[in-house]
């Protein structure tokens, strides 16, 4: 895959920890890695999106209540994911 060189501006407590967890390892690597997570939960999401209006499209508006429900399935199924892999 392709590399192109930028130039970053980050939080400095923010950097500083992550160069304590990758020690010798490329931070570089470390960043990109990370990137292509988050652009990976951008394109969920906006999938996610995407299918909501085509529902709302084909069956009329989703009651807000059913909104709030399956986003708080989201939330804790999150919770429950992020605690595993910090276990």
């Amino acid at each position: 895959m392709a590399k192109e060189k930028v130039t970053l501006t980050l939080d400095t407590q923010n950097l500083a920890a992550l160069r304590h967890l990758v020690g010798a390892r490329s931070l570089s690597s470390a960043i990109d890695q990370a990137v292509a997570v988050h652009v990976a939960r951008i394109k969920h999401l906006s999938a996610v999106d995407e299918w909501l209006v085509e529902l709302e499209r084909q069956h009329g508006p989703i009651p807000l209540e059913t909104l709030e429900w399956a986003g708080k399935l989201v939330d804790d199924w999150s919770k429950r994911t992020r605690r595993r892999k910090a276990g």
